[in-house]
């Protein structure tokens, strides 16, 4: 198998400590992949990531149809209906009708909703915080100059 589908073997490449460039997608997924599941077990969400996921896209985005969110988080209608019933059910949401189409309604996200994620965040944050203070001065100043390189991959 190769280095850059495992992740794990050294190229005698060009790039710092031995990587080569072609190492980079698969070294940086296999990072980001780690330290986000090591970051939810951390922080012992309550919630499911898709759960999660939706709530954070509803402070920032809402309202939202079903279908809108489920768009946006990339899962099929009866999935988001499934994962709505969920935060429904935990009176995380706020169900209203859409006056543009009475079929319809619109998504939003209760006071406990909004409480659930900042929660989520703030656990979340803290872990990273945690592990971030084990890094020497420099490993820090790497990954803050990294951030806007980071910021922009994420960019829609």
């Amino acid at each position: 198998m190769s280095s850059s589908a495992t992740g794990t073997a050294r190229d005698t490449g060009a790039g710092p400590a031995g990587w080569s460039d072609a190492d980079l997608p698969s070294r940086l997924r296999l990072a980001i992949g780690r330290l986000n599941r090591r970051i939810r077990v951390d922080s012992a969400a309550a919630l499911p990531p898709l759960q999660t996921s939706v709530l954070a896209t509803l402070e920032d985005q809402a309202p939202l149809r079903l279908s809108e969110l489920a768009r946006r988080e990339a899962v099929t209608p009866p999935t988001m209906s499934r994962v709505l019933a969920a935060l429904d059910d935990a009176g995380l949401l706020v169900r209203t009708p859409d006056p543009q189409d009475a079929r319809s309604a619109l998504i939003h996200l209760s006071d406990a909703g909004h409480e659930a994620i900042r929660r989520i965040r703030t656990e979340r944050t803290a872990s990273i915080a945690q592990r971030l203070d084990r890094l020497d001065p420099e490993q820090r100043a790497a990954l803050e100059a990294a951030l806007p390189a980071l910021e922009r991959l994420v960019e829609e």
